[in-house]
């Protein structure tokens, strides 16, 4: 069985019903970005989870058309990032992790709308390789910044153990909620 999890509960849905999931994401990820949670090393934030369940949930098309509407709207200066907005926020340091956010959507989501996700083993390898991308266009802009080395000691290091945790969280909601769907 082929499909995300949004086209199974709903396999009718209007593009009414599809600007509603749209508008509604984009407040996620929004909030998922002004919440800081502490951590060690560094307090983390929940967009990289928000990002990867809007994928695996909504699937290619809506989950990208959703990260790309809250790319637009900082891009226009409304403050949904961390920190910052606009199209300066956006060519600086964090631009690599943006640009990621809009791909891994596009990608988790593809993974998610040819079946995976359903089970622990595929979810974790999906939004494992979500994390992927993003990372390497985060650390793949950084480093034309800063230089590989720094790129890595900066933009990667300090974010392991909160990505795990993010993707073990990640892979546990949405197995859950497949098991809840096939109900």
């Amino acid at each position: 069985m082929n499909g995300n999890l949004l086209s199974t509960l709903w396999p009718q849905s209007q593009v009414a019903h599809k600007a509603v999931i749209l508008g509604l994401g984009v407040a996620l990820l929004t909030l998922a970005s002004k919440v800081q949670v502490p951590f060690w090393p560094v307090p983390m934030t929940l967009q990289v989870l928000a990002v990867l369940m809007i994928g695996a949930t909504a699937g290619a098309r809506l989950g990208a058309a959703t990260v790309l509407a809250w790319l637009a709207l900082g891009a226009v200066g409304v403050p949904v990032f961390a920190t910052g907005a606009g199209l300066a926020y956006m060519a600086g340091p964090t631009g690599g992790y943006l640009a990621g956010f809009l791909a891994a959507a596009a990608a988790v989501g593809y993974l998610a709308d040819k079946g995976h996700g359903r089970t622990i083993v595929s979810a974790l390898l999906m939004l494992l390789v979500g994390v992927a991308i993003i990372y390497a266009l985060g650390l793949g802009w950084l480093a034309n910044l800063i230089g590989a080395e720094k790129a890595v000691t900066a933009g990667l290091m300090p974010f392991i153990p909160a990505e795990v945790l993010k993707v073990a969280l990640g892979t546990a909601i949405l197995t859950a909620a497949w098991k809840q769907a096939k109900r």
